[in-house]
């Protein structure tokens, strides 16, 4: 998860997908750019921006974010659309990795976290995670309420 710097006024997080951590159980994640028109930019700085029904995918040789959800900027000249593809910004090695990743071992990659980085530039970090059946998801609440009893335990005594 990306972490806030106390000092730093230019981090912001702009979109969490919280839901992605108990589907999929995530064994990397990559920082990307991402190219946005103007009003999508000014439209993330107010804080409309929902990526929990998105997905990135590789196609022909390039990343993009698909079904993410961008409200439009009411002040625009020329609006943007809600849903469209968004191209994502990886280097040629990390591509590689991810097609690699996406088509010979079953992975699926699930976006994280949207945010403004230190120096104010739109990123999003995108996990390579695999789908959790159904009783991988109620181990990891049992081991989540375990956690919180216990902790409740050693608070107690």
């Amino acid at each position: 998860m990306a972490k806030k710097l106390v000092s730093d006024p230019n981090y912001k997080v702009i979109a969490e997908n919280r839901r992605a951590r108990y589907d999929y159980a995530i064994s990397d994640d990559i920082e990307c750019g991402i190219i946005l028109s103007g009003s999508e930019v000014k439209s993330l700085r107010e804080n409309s921006a929902n990526i929990a029904e998105s997905y990135a995918a590789v196609e022909e040789g390039e990343l993009w974010l698909v079904n993410s959800y961008i409200a439009p900027y009411d002040r625009a000249m020329f609006s943007h659309e809600e849903r469209k593809r968004r191209k994502l910004l990886v280097s040629r090695k990390e591509l590689s990795r991810l097609w690699n990743d996406t088509q010979r071992k079953g992975m699926t990659l699930v976006p994280l976290v949207m945010y403004f980085n230190h120096k104010g530039k739109a990123k999003i970090k995108i996990g390579i995670a695999k789908g959790k059946k159904n009783h991988d998801k109620r181990e990891t609440d049992a081991k989540r309420d375990w956690g919180r009893q216990k902790a409740r335990l050693l608070k107690q005594g």
